[in-house]
């Protein structure tokens, strides 16, 4: 095989792997599939390779998504390296992250010196189970995410965060409850374990609790009883007050957690909204925890004259 052809399939090589890879590779990885080092740094002085971390190259210009940052500082850590905390939660969709620094974890207590836009996190034992590819990227299990985050975000955020994982169906109860078995005594595993529990456990319910939920509300706060299931538009609504022309729908995780149920409610509402109705929606915990809020809100929308 002739130099040019040589360098052709080098070329091929290079261009398939960052391809994959959100348009970077590693050193090492070149290594592996026999492109020699006077081969990478003769694309490195030609500028078919741009520098982003020692030995973690952008493959045809310096310019890089945010997701071939994250799997540029995962290289740059080597085999075995995963996304974590707030970098692992904005790929998980679970939070943004406005962090300077992106967050690495290796499953290593030492070595593996600190590299520059990179915290690193060493970690003795990092589970398979915790590890997974996200988009590509190698990362730590939504679980573990969570767990990691929970050190360093207040309950409010964290909260949340956990919200959007069972609105994402990513949540996995048992994935959760294991880790923070295995380190309870780990910066903000009860703090997690709290707002789990407190989320993701909700009693089975009936369309008849829900109703007896908000006629005792109504009746405390002296509200007018609303019109209980009745036909909108040839839509059941939970709750109605014709004559002010606001329905209230009562959610609850089972019935309403799935992502076709979510987005069909959403639909429906649109739709309801069109026709000039105002939906509201409160779910069981706000109805049984949130009493006063829910109370007060129903107030002032019932006040609002109708046009």
């Amino acid at each position: 095989m002739g130099p040019a052809r040589h360098v052709e399939c080098a070329d091929a090589q290079i261009a398939r792997l960052a391809e994959a890879q959100h348009g970077v590779v590693a050193l090492w990885q070149l290594r592996a599939k026999g492109i020699g080092s006077g081969a990478i740094y003769h694309r490195v002085r030609c500028g078919r390779l741009h520098r982003l971390h020692r030995g973690v190259f952008a493959v045809g210009h310096a310019r890089t998504t945010r997701e071939g940052r994250w799997m540029a500082a995962v290289l740059a850590l080597g085999d075995g390296a995963a996304l974590s905390h707030v970098s692992a939660a904005a790929l998980w969709r679970l939070r943004g992250s406005s962090a300077s620094r992106i967050h690495v974890t290796v499953p290593t207590s030492a070595g593996r010196q600190q590299r520059p836009g990179i915290a690193v996190h060493r970690c003795g034992l990092l589970r398979p189970q915790d590890t997974t590819r996200v988009d590509g990227i190698p990362a730590t299990s939504v679980a573990r995410t969570l767990l990691d985050v929970a050190g360093v975000l207040a309950p409010g955020p964290l909260e949340r965060a956990v919200e959007q994982s069972l609105v994402l169906r990513l949540f996995d109860m048992r994935a959760v409850r294991g880790l923070v078995d295995a380190d309870p005594t780990r910066c903000g595993a009860r703090t997690l374990e709290r707002i789990v529990t407190t989320i993701h456990h909700e009693p089975a319910i009936t369309r008849s609790d829900l109703e007896a939920l908000m006629r005792d509300l109504c009746d405390a706060a002296r509200i007018p009883r609303p019109e209980v299931n009745a036909i909108v538009e040839g839509d059941e609504a939970d709750f109605l007050w014709r004559d002010q022309r606001l329905i209230v729908e009562a959610d609850g995780h089972a019935t309403h957690g799935t992502r076709t149920a979510f987005e069909r409610d959403r639909a429906r509402d649109a739709r309801l909204t069109l026709l000039g109705y105002r939906v509201v929606r409160f779910t069981y915990r706000q109805l049984v925890y949130e009493r006063e809020h829910v109370a007060r809100t129903l107030i002032a929308l019932l006040a609002v004259p109708v046009i």
